[in-house]
């Protein structure tokens, strides 16, 4: 299993400017489903990720893309 972050500076056209940072999930295709849901839950709900695309690929292996918004921090004094 392999994960990568992308850039936080990563945009997508139809998202109207908002700044998003992804997390890209790899799973091998010896790696149950149960496995990769496990792994796509604990992200979720303690790195407040949310899934945004998933594909699966013709030799069992799955990858998930997932996002959360950038918080930016203003200076308030």
């Amino acid at each position: 299993m392999r994960e990568q972050i992308l850039r936080p500076g990563t945009r997508r056209a139809d998202e109207n400017s908002r700044d998003y940072e992804y997390l890209v999930v790899s799973v091998n295709p010896g790696d149950s489903v149960s496995e990769a849901r496990r792994i796509i839950v604990e992200h979720a709900e303690y790195g407040k990720w949310e899934l945004h695309r998933s594909c699966i690929y013709s030799g069992g292996a799955r990858r998930f893309w997932l996002r959360r918004r950038i918080m930016r921090v203003h200076r308030t004094a």
